[in-house]
């Protein structure tokens, strides 16, 4: 319904922002990296949001970038998983580390985030890696995908950050294709899946 909003930042909050849009004052629940990231009160902002409709309440979310508004609508797809925890998820890890705690199981990571028990945590890995395996056998296989990008298919480095961008929601394809702009060996696994975020903004 709402892609994003565009207005003057008119407050900023611990957990929210208001955006002042043509005299209509929107809040907006956010991240704490999304509040850090936005200018000083009166400039313009770009809040890319998704809402939330309940019978009881009409919630409003907006992140100041593409991935994190994607991590929101995957967490949100996990059983137990409210927009608290959610928004605490991705407040304390950046896209690129939250994907990489999916790919390599790290329940460590994701347990040390505020609301989120070893319990939890192992079952958003569960969930979101078994996403993957579905939306590979859509429109492109994983195999398929990896033979796009010119580098050696059995690299398990730039398998997982295609995988790792899977689970942000892009398709193997788009995935295959940013890996391979960016793949260096130098690069460790977080560093290639920072810089193919970047290309695939």
């Amino acid at each position: 319904m709402l892609s994003y909003i565009k207005g003057k930042l008119e407050h900023k909050d611990i957990d929210h922002v208001i955006v002042d849009v043509n005299g209509i004052g929107f809040k907006i629940l956010t991240s704490l990296s999304t509040i850090q990231s936005l200018k000083e009160i009166g400039s313009e902002v770009k809040i890319y949001t998704y809402l939330q409709v309940r019978e009881d309440n009409l919630s409003l979310f907006g992140f100041a970038t593409v991935e994190e508004l994607k991590m929101l609508e995957l967490l949100l797809k996990v059983s137990g998983i409210g927009p608290k925890v959610a928004l605490s998820i991705i407040s304390n890890l950046s896209p690129s580390k939250f994907s990489l705690a999916i790919i390599t199981d790290d329940v460590k990571t994701l347990s040390k985030v505020p609301g989120v028990g070893k319990k939890t945590a192992q079952r958003i890995i569960l969930e979101l890696k078994d996403k993957i395996k579905k939306e590979q056998k859509d429109v492109i296989s994983y195999s398929e995908a990896s033979e796009t990008i010119d580098m050696d298919k059995k690299d398990t480095k730039a398998s997982e950050a295609i995988a790792a961008l899977m689970v942000l929601g892009y398709t193997a394809l788009e995935a295959s294709r940013a890996v391979s702009a960016v793949y260096s060996e130098e690069l460790d696994l977080e560093d290639i899946i920072k810089n193919s975020l970047k290309k695939l903004i």
